[in-house]
């Protein structure tokens, strides 16, 4: 029944041949049924604005089945301006290397708020390193980003704007693939304010796989899988925070798997990197300041984990990592609360810690549970901060993102060997 309105008020179909003229008819509550095909004349949404309880959905007709976007150029293929409670679900986007970015809230726009993005297939966005999977480039705020597949793009997520206007804030990025890229696989950019919408705010990246294994670049153009930067210095926004966990990080040739600085949390999560560093707390556009890296697990050839220039009037705590890293820490903190070695040791204390993504158990051995109980440390106080990485309670206080053995925790995070 494509082009017709379906019995069920709000609901609509269309097709390649007959889409464009249904999305800008949208109105709250209504949803938008894609049938399969080429689509290629993009995906514009400007000024369509939703409502919380009726939000504008834009959702494949068949999720095995799915539309597929093909990039032109001159344009992005979702372009999103003005909008506001939007659900974007089950698309493949497909770049063929046309350098323009999959989804993008463009900076014309005044704002791109509460838009869900789930289940995206992205792939070949990578002409070059500053074409994005997606890209925010005006004030966001209330954002889910929610079980995307994004490879081969130039950079996966790139939320704000290199000038620190555009701020990104009070999002949720969450069970997403990022892998080979070019640039990073995820940067929420430093804010210099931001508006006072909604006061403190927090923003979570959880339970996500970020891999750099190959095609990412070299010299000055290399950068981390993940970076996050500082919040506003002053005034609203300046006391909201980051929270990371859950995440598995994998290898980065060039550069470290993790940078960040401001308010953050970074707990629970693997990062194992044969390759160079792992954890990398240092200024950028900021400086570190309420920090609390705790319960990792790291696998590391460089450095394990590195805190330095720390706003001193802030607080920072580094325990319950359990780190094994050419150095393994690197800070002026007291870190006697982790357990932590050389990266060969590393056999002694995580089941398989070396190989292929699909093949490592990360863990705890008797090793690992025995030193724990040496080291005295406190759950991070925060979402799911008294789980482990697999969501066990930490009753017992062992070390690094696994309490308890579960050897395919990283399976279920949707992590392949590539």
């Amino acid at each position: 029944m494509a082009g017709s309105a379906a019995a069920v008020a709000g609901d609509f179909y269309a097709n390649p041949d007959d889409y464009l003229g249904r999305v800008q008819a949208l109105q709250p509550g209504d949803t938008l049924h894609l049938g399969p095909g080429d689509y290629r004349d993009g995906l514009r949404l400007h000024d369509l604005v939703g409502r919380p309880d009726a939000p504008i959905r834009i959702v494949a007709l068949s999720a095995t089945d799915r539309p597929r976007f093909i990039a032109q150029r001159g344009r992005n293929t979702v372009s999103l301006s003005n909008v506001a409670y939007i659900l974007i679900r089950d698309l493949d986007l497909e770049g063929r290397r046309v350098p323009v970015d999959a989804v993008k809230a463009e900076g014309t726009s005044r704002f791109a708020h509460h838009v869900t993005l789930e289940g995206l297939r992205i792939r070949g966005y990578d002409a070059d390193q500053q074409n994005v999977a997606i890209s925010t480039k005006c004030p966001a705020w209330g954002w889910v980003i929610r079980d995307n597949d994004i490879a081969g793009a130039g950079t996966g997520l790139y939320l704000g704007n290199s000038d620190g206007t555009a701020p990104f804030w009070n999002g949720v990025v969450e069970r997403n693939s990022v892998r080979d890229t070019i640039g990073y696989n995820l940067q929420v950019k430093h804010q210099s304010a931001r508006p006072d919408i909604g006061g403190p705010a927090v923003t979570i990246i959880r339970y996500n796989v970020f891999s750099k294994a190959s095609g990412g670049s070299r010299g000055s153009a290399a950068r981390p899988n993940v970076l996050v930067d500082a919040q506003p210095p002053a005034g609203p926004g300046s006391t909201d925070r980051f929270l990371v966990y859950g995440n598995f990080f994998y290898r980065n040739p060039t550069e470290a798997l993790f940078q960040g600085e401001g308010n953050l949390a970074l707990y629970n999560n693997i990062l194992v990197n044969p390759d160079g560093d792992a954890v990398i707390i240092q200024p950028h556009h900021g400086r570190p300041a309420d920090v609390e890296v705790v319960g990792n697990s790291v696998v590391a050839r460089d450095v394990g984990i590195l805190l330095h220039g720390g706003d001193p009037r802030r607080d920072q705590r580094i325990a319950g990592n359990a780190v094994f890293a050419g150095s393994p820490m690197k800070t002026g903190l007291d870190t006697r609360n982790n357990v932590v070695g050389p990266e060969r040791d590393a056999t002694e204390y995580f089941v398989r810690p070396f190989g292929e993504p699909d093949g490592l158990d990360l863990s705890p051995t008797a090793s690992l549970v025995s030193k724990s109980r040496t080291i005295e440390w406190r759950d991070p106080p925060f979402a799911d901060g008294r789980v482990d990485i697999a969501r066990h309670p930490r009753s017992d206080r062992v070390a690094g993102a696994l309490a308890h053995p579960s050897r395919d925790v990283l399976q279920r995070l949707g992590v392949e060997s590539r």
